[in-house]
């Protein structure tokens, strides 16, 4: 009994998370009517950084070992690549886009890591993974085709920022497979957020002369994006994680696309249309037969250490 209360709880922890971090992209889309995409991300990883580095401290009574300067200088260029780089096309590709555009393509990006694998660590890419990949392609393009003919030149744009921003998440995967050895998981999101927050608030210097004091529900709304999307999503992946298999987890998380689009529509009202839905399906098929046949190949001590990184950018 107590088995299954722990299982339930693992996997309710793992929905929550891919219900977190699918409604970011709704509520990032809420809070660009008032603050800039950089400015956003500046105090979004700010207080996540100060809130992380707060918990690392109350969690250990001794501090981890800290890393060597090698390491140092990798965690530091992954926080860069995959929380600066990363959100800076992805806040600005949804404000050119729409959240439910964002929802949808961010499902292609475990399949982009996977070919950034295959290019960079010569990785071997079986048939089923090959038609996973040209599945979500498939469907990545019919979703950036449906918002030229929507939403026209901008709309499209955004979208190839979107597609832009999951390279900028593979090669945060693939880098994060030598910064993370060592490290705990806490303790490494706590360095990469610093980087990725001091990149932000360089960057957020070019609107400075855009800044303005939001108004109490954007300033809500960028509280939750700090909390909850960056730092209780992040705790409730892992609470998961540490309970099911690596394949499982990542594979609730196809959950994020569906949890997106309708945060989309009821948050910001917008209308999705048939080849949309019909592109993010293709898209979950894609990954969830890669994920699948990764399952099967890859032993399970590599699919525990890249999974957690691998499933959402949001983590």
């Amino acid at each position: 009994m107590d088995e299954r209360r722990t299982g339930v709880l693992a996997i309710c922890s793992v929905v929550a998370a891919a219900l977190l971090w699918s409604s970011s992209y709704a509520v990032t889309k809420e809070v660009l009517a008032q603050v800039g995409p950089l400015t956003i991300g500046a105090v979004r990883f700010t207080v996540a950084a100060v809130l992380l580095g707060v918990m690392a401290r109350v969690r250990r009574r001794t501090p981890p070992a800290r890393p060597d300067p090698r390491r140092r200088r990798l965690i530091a260029l992954s926080g860069l690549l995959g929380i600066t780089a990363y959100f800076v096309l992805e806040n600005i590709g949804v404000e050119l886009s729409t959240a439910s555009d964002a929802s949808l393509i961010v499902a292609s990006y475990p399949l982009m890591t996977m070919l950034l694998e295959l290019a960079v660590l010569r990785t071997r890419m079986p048939p089923a993974r090959v038609g996973g990949v040209l599945l979500a392609t498939a469907g990545a393009v019919l979703v950036v085709r449906n918002g030229a003919e929507a939403g026209g030149g901008a709309r499209w744009f955004g979208d190839v920022l979107l597609l832009l921003g999951g390279l900028a998440w593979a090669g945060y995967n693939v880098l994060g497979t030598y910064a993370v050895r060592g490290q705990d998981a806490l303790s490494l999101t706590y360095r990469q957020t610093v980087a990725g927050a001091a990149g932000f608030l360089l960057a957020s210097l070019l609107e400075a002369g855009d800044w303005r004091l939001p108004d109490a529900t954007a300033s809500a709304l960028l509280a939750y994006l700090a909390v909850a999307c960056s730092v209780g999503g992040f705790l409730l992946y892992n609470y998961g994680l540490r309970r099911m298999t690596s394949s499982v987890a990542v594979n609730i998380l196809n959950l994020v696309p569906v949890f997106g689009v309708l945060g989309a529509v009821v948050i910001n009202g917008e209308t999705v249309r048939l080849p949309q839905l019909l592109g993010g399906l293709i898209i979950v098929v894609g990954v969830v037969l890669g994920l699948v046949e990764r399952r099967r190949t890859a032993p399970a001590p590599v699919r525990a250490s890249l999974a957690a990184r691998r499933g959402h950018p949001e983590a």
